[in-house]
């Protein structure tokens, strides 16, 4: 009789996840790429230009960019296609946005324009260039909306509408792509502790104080446990709020 080797079986190493997020100058974005990257992952930061590309690659060693402005969601197809891409993304997350606050008899085209190119347009068009990638990989798209994307306050009608239109095109998204195993996640963070928020209390006339809201990093949780959540579940809807002390 043979004896067996009854020693457990070391699980098969795999690569590390690679991932293309907006917005990781700051706030949100910052939080979760630091995370990425602590945790050994791969990380392509998208920059609006060369020099800002430069300093994200300061902050985050290791992290590679792109260089594309959401601003000319247009000029996106142009500057990627100069550029080498990821062969694969395990997640495309959507967290940069801008925002002006302003009573709908007070905002210019230019405004309503510059909103919904920014946090919608963009957005979608950055999805359509990356789906072959996501979609290799079987990854998942992440947008990072708002409250402001389930219901509008006064003077917050142009942002709102470019946040529900982003939901709309992640519900749109996640029926068009589940046959090719691409998850996608819509988080719905409150007021969160960002130069965005202290922007706002500037727009609104009000005192800021970070210690009332969410900090970035509770938001970078919410966002990784969608991404960790095993295949074969996915999480489609989450609202982040501040909670109690």
């Amino acid at each position: 009789m043979t004896a067996q080797d009854t020693s457990p079986t070391p699980p098969a190493s795999t690569a590390p996840a690679t991932h293309l997020l907006t917005g990781g100058g700051s706030g949100i974005g910052a939080a979760i790429a630091a995370r990425l990257l602590a945790r050994g992952d791969t990380l392509w930061l998208l920059a609006r230009d060369a020099g800002r590309a430069k300093e994200l690659r300061e902050r985050f060693p290791g992290a590679r960019t792109l260089v594309g402005d959401l601003a000319e969601p247009e000029r996106l197809s142009w500057a990627l296609g100069h550029q080498t891409l990821p062969d694969r993304l395990d997640s495309l997350l959507h967290v940069a946005g801008v925002v002006d606050l302003g009573q709908v008899g007070e905002l210019t085209p230019k405004v309503w324009q510059a909103t919904l190119a920014a946090n919608l347009v963009a957005p979608a068009e950055l999805t359509r260039l990356l789906l072959p990638q996501l979609r290799s990989a079987r990854g998942h798209a992440v947008f990072v909306n708002s409250g402001a994307g389930l219901r509008a306050h006064a003077e917050w009608s142009a942002y709102a509408a470019s946040k529900h239109g982003l939901k709309a095109l992640a519900d749109a998204l996640r029926w068009e792509e589940s046959g090719n195993g691409v998850r996608v996640t819509s988080v719905y963070p409150g007021r969160t502790a960002t130069p965005m928020q202290a922007k706002v209390h500037q727009q609104e006339g009000r005192e800021y104080d970070p210690a009332r809201f969410i900090t970035p990093e509770s938001v970078a949780t919410t966002v990784l446990t969608a991404l960790d959540l095993p295949r074969g579940a996915e999480i489609t809807d989450l609202s982040v709020r501040p909670g109690g002390a």
